[in-house]
């Protein structure tokens, strides 16, 4: 029976979510499986990963062949490095004890340009909203300007009508006072 470690897609549409898993060849894509040996969530930045390594160099030494996107996923986290390695124990090249210090010393590297990749992310997405900020402060600080300026406006605007107002009423008054002479 030849083996694939393959993907099994599972999450809604457009937000896929995968399972890396030991498959018969022969069997559908999201059907039935021999082993799961973790997960792979492309939905966040970097891509989030779960996977059984040792799970994985066992099926890699019983003859399962990953495909390209599992290929990937292995080597991404040191599976096919180990599998390498423990081929080269059997061997005799290394000894058990130096191929896990290269391993750790592998993963220990991996994980620090993991992190700095978040970090590097984090200030990006800093810098961004930062950004942003500061563009709507500009905004803000030029729609005050303009209130201001139009409350100014109406504030000169205003002396003037009520000084009309005032000499309306005046002479309004005076045409009244006329008008109430003549008759009298």
């Amino acid at each position: 029976m030849p083996v694939k470690i393959r993907l099994q897609r599972h999450g809604k549409k457009g937000k896929p979510f995968y399972w890396i898993v030991a498959a018969d060849a022969r069997s559908k894509r999201d059907g039935r499986f021999l082993e799961k040996l973790g997960t792979y969530n492309p939905n966040v930045n970097p891509a989030g990963i779960d996977l059984d390594v040792d799970g994985a160099v066992k099926w890699l030494q019983n003859g399962a062949q990953p495909t390209d996107t599992a290929r990937a996923i292995l080597s991404y986290k040191g599976a096919l490095l180990k599998n390498h390695l423990a081929g080269g124990v059997k061997k005799g090249a290394l000894t058990e004890e130096q191929a896990t210090e290269k391993f750790e010393a592998w993963v220990s590297e991996k994980e620090g340009s993991v992190d700095a990749k978040k970090d590097e992310l984090a200030k990006a997405e800093a810098a961004a909203k930062a950004k942003a900020l500061e563009a709507e402060r500009e905004v803000n600080a030029k729609r005050e300007a303009e209130a201001a300026a139009a409350n100014a406006e109406v504030v000169e605007e205003a002396p003037e009508a009520e000084a009309e107002e005032v000499t309306t009423e005046a002479e309004a008054e005076e045409v009244t006072t006329e008008a109430s002479n003549e008759e009298e």
